[in-house]
């Protein structure tokens, strides 16, 4: 289990997300904010589909590197962002459903690097399908405020 480093880390990681006009963009919302994990979760929107009706794997790259990386900043100092290094996205069925989750989860927690990872699950009828899978490098920038919007 990882050790939280901020007590109001919970916070400080909404009020980030909250400035990522992106994930405003595409509808998506944080729903989970815990130590070393978060999730994200995206309602079916025509806007963010592909042509055959799918959810383009683009948007799920980009939410499961929003709860993977939100994941690494859970665990971070109050003066300290991240930022993606990389990710290797695998998709492992369509994103198709009403709604998907990313699930991001810290794997290692270095100094500098820290090791993620994020399933997105499409959901639909109670039931969840593992759709992508993503494993990234997150680098923790010291010192670091947040751009003013």
């Amino acid at each position: 289990m990882h050790k939280a480093q901020d007590p109001l880390f919970a916070e400080r990681v909404r009020a980030s997300f909250a400035r990522q006009q992106a994930m405003n963009l595409i509808g998506a919302r944080m729903a989970v904010v815990e130590a070393g994990y978060t999730e994200i979760h995206l309602p079916y929107k025509p806007e963010v589909t592909q042509q055959y009706g799918y959810i383009h794997g683009g948007i799920v790259g980009m939410i499961a590197d929003s709860a993977a990386g939100y994941a690494a900043n859970t665990l971070t100092a109050a003066d300290t962002e991240v930022l993606t290094v990389e990710y290797k996205l695998n998709l492992l069925a369509p994103a198709e459903g009403p709604l998907l989750i990313a699930e991001g989860s810290v794997v290692r927690y270095g100094r500098t690097l820290i090791v993620t990872r994020a399933e997105v699950f499409a959901v639909s009828h109670g039931r969840k399908n593992l759709c992508a899978l993503m494993q990234q490098t997150i680098m923790a920038v010291y010192g670091k405020h947040p751009a003013k919007t």
